[in-house]
């Protein structure tokens, strides 16, 4: 099976860039819900103009709609997506899980696909997207191999990511951003605290001074590409909406290459300036990812790009630097010097005292700079100007053609019978004129065939002609340019197909649950229990059973690869859990913020629900008050107001071995990290303490929980 190859857009020249590179499939977001927001993005007149022009290239659209939605947002919400359904839209991309169900209740006809920050990374959770009737699921970046081809089989499209930057933390389990800079990851607004600097703290000490200690290297799996194609991953994605166009064209080209070669030759057949292309165009080092089982994720040296090198300084003083080359350098490059972390463009370069506009292998090349820099410091080319202007020639040439067969007859005394065909469609058109015999001027077949292939700026090109034309007849040119036109139009029709549109009211059952005011405690040790009397006390799976108490609640990791039976009360922290076990309520990690999240939840059997720890008191106050309003009933809720937040949740072991440690930012904040069920978590530096917490209670609240 060819696997989808899925290119970024993030804005209308990536679009066609990434087109014309040989994607089969582009995401883009709009101005709104769009986990890129700082992306161009794409307002409503450009999504339609996009739609067509990806449509008429046989390029399916799918829009990124994968933000939490709050209650205020949701009819906005709605209405943008009615406006992508009527106008054709393949996909959307959503994280938000009432959202999802709301849009599968009143659009049963819009695909939708479970976007990575939905935190898709077990059999289960994939089970509940099927059954709630999603198409495809975008796996978490964590997943290994093994396990996509064991989620392929229970028959839902899978999509994973293949190059491109990575995160530290699983997708949609991070609020490090959200918490302490305002700012949102799930909201679209992630500011990169995982690209900062920190020092790490392991058993009283200084084990990494203000270094990129959580700065993931990018993601590279091109030589490899064939292990995913044999896996059967239905769509290859590219990461990569905020990049400039020629980043997008380039990694979509060589994708291209490496898929089309190896169906074609089990063998990517990758050359060397491909690898170099892709390291040059933009890395912060590379690493194939856990998909592929490679652990080797973190690069703390520099969080941005880091580029290739191309020579080491031999000479530096009074302004004069010397660099011995091991590869080209063209004038206007942009190289750094990597241990003095200084970088510059090159105006003016010397070769044996002459001034040059190209210095090649083992020259020796002088440059003028104000600052000196260390002897064998390395010099690395971030920017290759001539290489970027080939890019830009080849993207602006826009030589991707949609391949016709025109089938005819030319017969004297008979209507002119023409046809094109795409392979999927076929188009025909029978004139009102009749062929003549020729008086004196003949048209030959060679002339019917030059006039027809005459498509000027269409995305076509007839690749086979079968036409039977009489000897000796006449036909006008503007007979046979009409008639193509006519095709043309009735072929760019067909191909700007129009998804069935459905809307139906949104329907739902009452679950009323009664008013309580339960306060519940979590305890993480031993030594936090102090015979302490509360509603339901909430322990991890290793003090469970060293605890007795008459309403104990165990609680599940908020990652879980293979889930276990339980007959416990459980509090459950991703999807897979709410698919898999019965006698449950849901965690902060779900990310709940809106009314039909809620109801969705109960719905799936959820006693209680756990809101976000991103919500206001506004938010909360609006949540209920919905959710009163249109099920007539009140839901079961839980807020968590005391204790410290976890903020990520990372597969890489940041301790090394050991359980505890501490993440020390440039204020001098010290985030607890722990090791738990062989993860690492990082909590919030300071302990949430919510004032007034019993008024949660006033405003519908039935539990509030204190974490230990």
């Amino acid at each position: 099976m060819k696997p989808e190859l899925l290119s970024p857009a993030g804005s209308f020249e990536c679009l066609k860039a990434v087109i014309e590179a040989g994607c089969d499939a582009v995401y883009l977001g709009g101005k709104s819900f769009s986990a890129r927001s700082f992306a161009t993005n794409f307002n409503n007149e450009e999504l339609v103009e996009a739609i067509k022009y990806a449509h008429l290239y046989g390029v399916k659209v799918y829009v990124t709609v994968n933000t939490l939605v709050y209650e205020k947002e949701v009819d906005s919400f709605i209405e943008y997506l009615d406006f992508l359904h009527q106008n054709n839209v393949d996909a959307i991309l959503v994280q938000d899980i009432g959202m999802l169900h709301l849009i599968r209740s009143i659009f049963p006809n819009l695909e939708i696909h479970a976007s990575t920050q939905m935190h898709i990374h077990n059999i289960e959770s994939a089970k509940l997207m099927k059954k709630i009737g999603v198409k495809r699921v975008v796996l978490a970046r964590e997943t290994p191999l093994e396990l996509v081809k064991e989620i392929k089989k229970i028959g839902i499209d899978v999509e994973t990511f293949v190059h491109g930057a990575l995160c530290v933390s699983y997708s949609g389990q991070c609020l490090m951003s959200s918490l302490i800079g305002g700012r949102s990851g799930n909201r679209g607004s992630c500011v990169g605290c995982c690209r900062l600097k920190y020092d790490l703290k392991i058993n009283d000490k200084i084990v990494y001074k203000d270094k990129y200690v959580l700065s993931m290297r990018d993601l590279n799996t091109v030589k490899d590409i064939g292990k995913l194609i044999d896996a059967g991953i239905d769509s290859l994605k590219i990461e990569g909406r905020t990049k400039r166009p020629e980043y997008s064209y380039l990694v979509t080209k060589i994708y291209r290459k490496a898929i089309d070669n190896y169906i074609k030759y089990k063998d990517v057949k990758i050359s060397k300036k491909d690898e170099m292309d892709l390291l040059e165009i933009f890395n912060r080092t590379f690493t194939k990812g856990y998909i592929l089982n490679d652990n080797d994720v973190i690069n703390n040296y520099r969080p941005n790009h880091v580029g290739l090198e191309i020579g080491k300084v031999i000479y530096s003083n009074n302004g004069a630097v010397k660099i011995k080359l091991s590869n080209y350098l063209n004038k206007l490059d942009g190289i750094r010097f990597i241990n003095d972390d200084i970088g510059l463009t090159i105006t003016n370069m010397k070769v044996n005292g002459k001034n040059v506009d190209k210095a090649y292998k083992n020259d020796i090349v002088e440059i003028y700079l104000d600052k000196k820099v260390k002897i064998d410091s390395i010099v690395v080319r971030t920017t290759n100007y001539m290489r970027n202007l080939e890019i830009e020639k080849e993207m602006k040439e826009r030589t991707r053609k949609v391949k016709l067969t025109c089938n005819g007859n030319f017969i004297n005394n008979e209507k002119i019978y023409l046809s094109l065909s795409d392979g999927q469609n076929v188009v025909d058109v029978l004139s009102d004129y009749v062929v003549e015999e020729a008086k004196t001027s003949v048209t030959t077949k060679d002339d019917i065939i030059n006039r027809i292939n005459k498509l000027g700026d269409t995305v076509y090109i007839i690749n086979t002609f079968d036409l039977n034309v009489s000897d000796n007849i006449f036909v006008p040119n503007k007979i046979i340019n009409d008639l193509k036109r006519d095709l043309v139009n009735k072929l760019n029709d067909k191909r700007l197909y129009e998804i069935p549109y459905k809307r139906c009211e949104y329907c739902f059952e009452k679950m009323d649950f009664k008013k309580e005011r339960n306060v519940n405690y979590l305890i993480n040790d031993i030594k936090s229990y102090k015979n302490i009397e509360c509603h339901n006390l909430i322990l991890k799976e290793n003090i469970y059973d060293k605890i007795s108490y008459t309403r104990k609640v165990l609680k599940l990791n908020n990652v879980i690869i293979n889930h276990k039976d339980y007959d416990n009360y459980l509090l459950v922290s991703e999807l897979g859990g709410v698919n898999k076990y019965k006698n449950f309520y849901t965690d902060y990690t779900l990310n709940v913020v809106n009314s039909y999240s809620v109801y969705f939840l109960h719905l799936m059997g959820a006693k209680c629900v756990t809101l976000s720890l991103e919500m206001n008191d506004d938010d909360i106050l609006d949540l209920i008050e919905a959710y009163r309003n249109r099920y007539n009933s009140n839901p079961n809720l839980e807020i968590m107001v005391y204790g410290r937040e976890l903020v990520m949740t990372i597969k890489y072991d940041l301790l090394f071995g050991n359980d505890k440690g501490y993440l020390i930012d440039r204020f001098g904040n010290e985030f607890p990290i722990r090791k738990e069920d062989g993860l690492t978590k990082i909590y919030n530096y300071k302990v949430k303490d919510l004032p007034y917490k019993e008024k949660y209670f006033d405003m519908g609240i039935n539990n509030i929980r204190y974490e230990l």
